[in-house]
């Protein structure tokens, strides 16, 4: 008789210290695999610096941005009024500053609450499925059956017209997404075998979700996540031209392009207009361009 020898799997422990090592690692990888991408890196150069001038704005600003001048409503871009001055004589330039200021707080504030509430929703959801994801699903579906900008018009005109109120009405109407989004990939997660395990060994729903599943759902997300902050600054640009966004005298750029809609302003006087207009275009360019190299550089398939 031949002995017969079986083979035993060999247990590998990984300690705390390990796997901090390997999230450092990856870390490492996914900045080189950032900083590799010239668009990427060219527009998170440019977000920065719009980013520092709105801040700086109080330290950089010529005039006050409600400060009135009626000598010089109207005035072309001078050596005093670097953009010129609007119909009432207030300085573009220093409106222009604290304008952004408004939009990227709406942009970023609104992102941050629709991603908070899509993202619990929907790893519940994805997570335990049956009456909850039912209960959750359909509350989605109401939301997403109804023209959210006629509910943002709706809400816009009956609320106080507040900066705080433009970012929490936009917010807490742009979450459907996100939820489905998550709630497929935690569905996905959720069977594979290391969650099997976790539970085997008697881990927590809510320390399984928030330390296993939903790390590993960033990548899907930062893509998404970066389209709605450019998606909520036209948002609160496109309630500020209809006039329910921010009341003056604050400024925003939609604001600022409000006066656009008067058809002497558009044709002869393009300095009140054309510079909001542009800081739009370039802001929500460079949060597309940085999206799109953050997801790339998560992205595990991606080459090292």
């Amino acid at each position: 008789m031949t002995d017969k020898t079986t083979r035993q799997p060999i247990a590998v422990l990984v300690t705390d210290e390990d796997k901090a090592k390997l999230e450092k690692r990856d870390d490492k990888r996914a900045l080189r695999r950032f900083l590799r991408n010239r668009p990427a890196v060219i527009a998170l150069g440019v977000l920065l610096i719009i980013i520092l001038l709105t801040i700086g704005a109080p330290l950089i600003e010529r005039y006050r941005y409600d400060a009135i001048d009626l000598r010089a409503r109207a005035s072309p871009p001078n050596e005093l009024h670097w953009l010129g001055t609007d119909g009432v004589g207030r300085d573009v330039w220093s409106r222009l500053l604290n304008g952004g200021q408004v939009s990227l707080v709406v942009g970023f504030g609104a992102t941050l609450i629709a991603t908070l509430i899509g993202t619990v929703l929907g790893a519940l959801s994805g997570y335990y499925r049956g009456w909850v994801d039912m209960v959750i699903m359909r509350i989605t579906d109401v939301f997403m059956t109804f023209p959210s900008i006629i509910i943002m018009l709706t809400l816009a005109a009956m609320l106080p017209r507040t900066v705080w109120t433009i970012v929490f009405i936009i917010g807490g109407l742009s979450w459907t997404g996100t939820a489905r989004i998550v709630r497929s990939q935690v569905m996905s997660i959720r069977e594979q075998e290391y969650i099997l395990a976790c539970r085997a060994l008697g881990y927590t729903d809510g320390r399984i979700i928030t330390v296993h599943i939903l790390p590993n759902v960033f990548g899907s997300l930062v893509a998404l996540v970066t389209f709605a902050i450019g998606s909520a600054i036209l948002t609160e640009a496109g309630l500020s031209f209809l006039g329910l966004g921010v009341p003056p005298p604050t400024p925003s750029w939609g604001n600022m392009l409000e006066t656009a809609r008067n058809l002497d302003i558009l044709r002869n006087l393009p300095w009140m207009w054309i510079p909001p207009a542009i800081m739009l275009v370039i802001t929500v360019l460079s949060v597309n361009f940085i999206g799109d190299g953050v997801r790339d550089a998560v992205d595990p398939r991606m080459v090292i």
